[in-house]
Protein backbone atom coordinates (compact mmCIF):
# COMPACT_ATOMS: atom_id res chain seq x y z
CA UNK A 1 0.00 0.00 0.00
CA UNK A 2 2.70 2.40 0.96
CA UNK A 3 4.24 1.81 -2.41
CA UNK A 4 1.38 2.35 -4.57
CA UNK A 5 0.83 5.75 -2.60
CA UNK A 6 4.63 6.52 -3.03
CA UNK A 7 3.91 5.90 -7.03
CA UNK A 8 1.05 8.11 -7.39
CA UNK A 9 2.92 11.03 -5.21
CA UNK A 10 5.72 10.85 -7.85
CA UNK A 11 3.98 10.37 -10.80
CA UNK A 12 1.96 13.69 -9.84
CA UNK A 13 5.05 15.46 -9.04
CA UNK A 14 6.40 14.64 -12.38
CA UNK A 15 3.04 15.14 -14.15
CA UNK A 16 2.81 19.21 -12.07
CA UNK A 17 6.93 19.55 -13.16
CA UNK A 18 5.92 18.94 -16.46
CA UNK A 19 3.13 21.24 -16.93
CA UNK A 20 4.92 24.20 -15.19
CA UNK A 21 7.62 23.52 -17.90
CA UNK A 22 5.26 23.64 -20.95
CA UNK A 23 3.74 27.43 -19.41
CA UNK A 24 7.25 28.65 -19.46
CA UNK A 25 7.88 28.01 -23.27
CA UNK A 26 4.77 29.60 -24.19
CA UNK A 27 5.33 32.42 -22.40
CA UNK A 28 8.57 33.06 -23.83
CA UNK A 29 7.63 31.87 -27.51
CA UNK A 30 4.88 34.67 -26.86
CA UNK A 31 7.31 37.51 -25.78
CA UNK A 32 9.62 36.98 -28.50
CA UNK A 33 7.00 36.84 -31.38
CA UNK A 34 5.55 40.44 -29.36
CA UNK A 35 9.12 42.18 -29.52
CA UNK A 36 9.44 40.79 -33.85
CA UNK A 37 5.79 42.16 -35.07
CA UNK A 38 6.92 46.03 -34.15
CA UNK A 39 5.97 47.82 -37.40
CA UNK A 40 8.37 50.40 -38.69
CA UNK A 41 7.67 53.57 -40.31
CA UNK A 42 9.56 54.55 -43.31
CA UNK A 43 9.46 58.24 -44.33
CA UNK A 44 11.52 60.39 -46.83
CA UNK A 45 11.81 64.32 -47.38
CA UNK A 46 14.07 67.16 -47.82
CA UNK A 47 17.42 68.35 -46.21
CA UNK A 48 19.52 71.10 -47.10
CA UNK A 49 23.36 70.41 -47.03
CA UNK A 50 26.03 70.37 -48.70
CA UNK A 51 29.00 67.17 -47.97
CA UNK A 52 29.78 64.31 -46.26
CA UNK A 53 30.16 66.59 -42.99
CA UNK A 54 26.63 67.34 -43.39
CA UNK A 55 25.51 63.96 -43.74
CA UNK A 56 27.38 62.90 -40.57
CA UNK A 57 25.61 65.75 -38.38
CA UNK A 58 22.45 65.05 -40.09
CA UNK A 59 21.89 61.72 -39.50
CA UNK A 60 23.45 61.72 -35.83
CA UNK A 61 20.45 64.11 -35.30
CA UNK A 62 17.81 62.10 -36.63
CA UNK A 63 19.72 58.65 -34.84
CA UNK A 64 19.61 60.51 -31.79
CA UNK A 65 15.77 60.63 -31.16
CA UNK A 66 14.37 57.43 -29.37
CA UNK A 67 12.76 55.10 -31.55
CA UNK A 68 14.50 56.06 -34.64
CA UNK A 69 16.25 52.34 -36.28
CA UNK A 70 18.17 54.07 -39.42
CA UNK A 71 19.05 57.41 -41.09
CA UNK A 72 20.52 58.06 -44.13
CA UNK A 73 20.91 61.26 -45.99
CA UNK A 74 21.92 61.55 -49.69
CA UNK A 75 24.12 64.32 -50.34
CA UNK A 76 23.21 64.25 -54.06
CA UNK A 77 19.64 64.47 -53.86
CA UNK A 78 18.86 66.66 -50.32
CA UNK A 79 16.70 63.90 -49.48
CA UNK A 80 17.00 61.56 -46.15
CA UNK A 81 15.08 58.35 -45.08
CA UNK A 82 14.60 57.70 -41.60
CA UNK A 83 13.09 54.42 -40.46
CA UNK A 84 10.97 54.64 -37.23
CA UNK A 85 9.40 53.07 -34.72
CA UNK A 86 6.06 55.61 -34.02
CA UNK A 87 4.70 54.18 -30.88
CA UNK A 88 7.98 55.98 -29.72
CA UNK A 89 8.29 59.13 -32.06
CA UNK A 90 6.91 61.17 -34.90
CA UNK A 91 8.15 62.36 -37.72
CA UNK A 92 8.01 66.19 -37.02
CA UNK A 93 10.07 65.24 -33.85
CA UNK A 94 13.01 64.35 -36.26
CA UNK A 95 12.33 66.99 -38.54
CA UNK A 96 12.89 69.18 -35.45
CA UNK A 97 15.89 67.63 -34.41
CA UNK A 98 17.55 67.97 -37.22
CA UNK A 99 16.62 71.70 -37.21
CA UNK A 100 18.09 71.73 -34.32
CA UNK A 101 21.57 70.79 -35.74
CA UNK A 102 21.49 73.78 -37.84
CA UNK A 103 19.64 72.14 -41.28
CA UNK A 104 16.44 73.12 -43.29
CA UNK A 105 13.81 70.07 -43.17
CA UNK A 106 10.75 70.33 -45.97
CA UNK A 107 8.97 71.19 -42.40
CA UNK A 108 11.74 73.14 -40.28
CA UNK A 109 14.01 75.79 -40.65
CA UNK A 110 17.35 75.41 -38.98
CA UNK A 111 18.43 76.44 -35.49
CA UNK A 112 20.00 80.04 -36.82
CA UNK A 113 23.06 79.74 -34.02
CA UNK A 114 23.70 75.82 -34.96
CA UNK A 115 24.07 77.18 -38.57
CA UNK A 116 26.16 80.01 -37.92
CA UNK A 117 28.36 76.82 -35.73
CA UNK A 118 28.30 74.74 -38.76
CA UNK A 119 31.63 74.39 -41.03
CA UNK A 120 32.01 76.66 -43.55
CA UNK A 121 31.13 73.76 -46.33
CA UNK A 122 28.44 72.74 -44.40
CA UNK A 123 26.60 76.35 -44.70
CA UNK A 124 24.26 75.63 -47.51
CA UNK A 125 21.97 78.13 -50.05
CA UNK A 126 19.11 78.46 -47.83
CA UNK A 127 17.13 78.34 -51.42
CA UNK A 128 18.76 75.19 -52.66
CA UNK A 129 16.02 72.42 -53.31
CA UNK A 130 15.47 69.45 -51.27
CA UNK A 131 14.90 65.90 -52.24
CA UNK A 132 15.38 65.80 -55.73
CA UNK A 133 13.89 63.45 -58.11
CA UNK A 134 16.25 61.73 -60.78
CA UNK A 135 15.38 64.24 -63.45
CA UNK A 136 16.01 67.79 -61.26
CA UNK A 137 19.50 65.91 -60.24
CA UNK A 138 20.57 65.95 -64.31
CA UNK A 139 19.84 69.46 -65.15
Amino acid sequence: MKNVILSVAVIMAIGLTSCKNDTKQVATETKTEVSKNIAMTDVSFGVRGNCGMCKKTIEKAANAIEGVASANWDVNKKKIDVSFDDTKTDVMAIHKAIGASGYDTEKVSGNVEAYKDLAGCCQYDHDMKMNLTRNEMVE
